[in-house]
């Protein structure tokens, strides 16, 4: 392709992929389309930032004349788009917030990408030549599982549980609806909770590292026996340019890390790792789990069946978790100033009201 659009490139996941498609696809302009939001860092693109085939464009994806004519600018015939507000907690105060950015402005998007690529049923196996919009969503959508060894698939009905998973369920069905309507050419993928580098640090491990670095307290939801499958990022950057490049048109695709763990268990392995980076006693940080009012709403387990996506594509994580939790610690120790740069105002009063104030 000539061109693609990532919305949402200076995000956490978003970086991780713009950075891999500037290096891997030097003759292919990337175009990172991003609001700037709090979890938009540009820092997190330092490394790539002077590339010739690298562009960056402020823009809000609800913006449709913005959207419409960066598309025009850099004639774009791919998108892939991260855009969306991602935090439960957030979604609960502020729901509103989430059915803007994640349902009107995916539906922004593929209005666009229709009338820019001229997209009709007539003309859908010429289109699907030439173009590809990617929507990146969640497993959240699925709703949750039971203590036993069902997996999501791809096949399961949607049962969202919070605001952020109904807004991310409803951008879903208006991409199925644009490729049913319009033979808009699309692909999809739910993928499992991610970690990393560059991850903003209101979600669960860098949270609990910075936190235990700084000696706070660590807030843990209920009694913690909530279950994540985690996967790291880069294994999830991968998995994107496969069903980018290579994905069936029309098609789902899971993604997951086959590693589950609870968030209690997450959190002591947390302490044992950074508390030995820092030289301390082992199990030094263990007073500092503070246990919480449980989310409203939170689902038990996530866990997901990616069966298809190795079958078709020969996908499969390259990173262990003792590997990739290892690095990622690691990486947060080592840039104590990036972390501190964003969790300075805007955050400061964010973490406070959602954890300081629950008995």
């Amino acid at each position: 392709m000539k061109a693609i659009l990532i919305t949402g490139g200076a995000g956490f996941i978003g970086s991780h992929v713009v950075r891999m498609f500037v290096k891997k696809y030097p003759r292919t302009k990337i175009i990172n389309y991003d609001k700037l939001t709090y979890a938009g860092n540009l820092s997190n693109l330092k490394d790539i930032e002077n590339r010739r085939n690298y562009v960056f464009v402020k823009g809000d994806v609800c913006d449709y004349k913005k959207v419409m004519a960066t598309l025009k600018e850099y004639g774009v015939d791919g998108i892939i788009h991260f855009a969306a507000e991602s935090h439960v907690d957030r979604s609960i105060k502020d729901p509103f917030a989430f059915a803007k950015t994640n349902v009107i402005g995916t539906l922004t998007l593929l209005q666009a990408a229709k009338e820019f690529w001229g997209c009709t049923l007539a003309n859908a196996a010429q289109s699907e030549k030439k173009h590809r919009f990617y929507h990146i969503s969640t497993d959240e959508v699925y709703g949750s599982l039971k203590f036993d060894k069902r997996l999501f698939k791809e096949s399961d009905r949607y049962e969202p549980h919070s605001p952020y998973s109904a807004s991310k369920a409803s951008s879903d069905h208006f991409v199925r609806a644009y490729h049913d309507t319009f033979g808009l050419p699309v692909v999809l993928t739910n993928c499992s909770n991610n970690y990393g580098p560059y991850q903003f640090p209101e979600k669960l491990i860098p949270l609990m590292i910075n936190n235990i670095e700084n000696n706070r307290p660590l807030p843990v939801y209920g009694k913690g026996i909530n279950v994540r499958d985690w996967l790291y990022v880069e294994d999830h950057a991968r998995a994107i340019d496969l069903v980018f490049h290579k994905g069936t048109v029309g098609e789902t695709y899971n993604i997951g890390g086959l590693n589950e763990w609870r968030n209690i268990d997450i959190v002591n392995l947390l302490i044992k790792i950074v508390d030995k980076h820092l030289g301390r006693k082992p199990g030094t940080s263990k007073k500092l789990i503070t246990y919480v009012a449980d989310r409203a709403g939170h689902d038990l387990r996530y866990a997901i069946d990616s069966s298809k996506l190795r079958k078709e594509l020969g996908w499969k994580p390259e990173t262990s978790f003792p590997e990739g939790i290892e690095k990622t610690v690691a990486w947060y120790l080592e840039n104590k100033e990036w972390v501190e740069n964003i969790t300075k105002g805007a955050y400061k009063r964010y973490y406070k009201d959602m954890y300081s104030n629950r008995k």
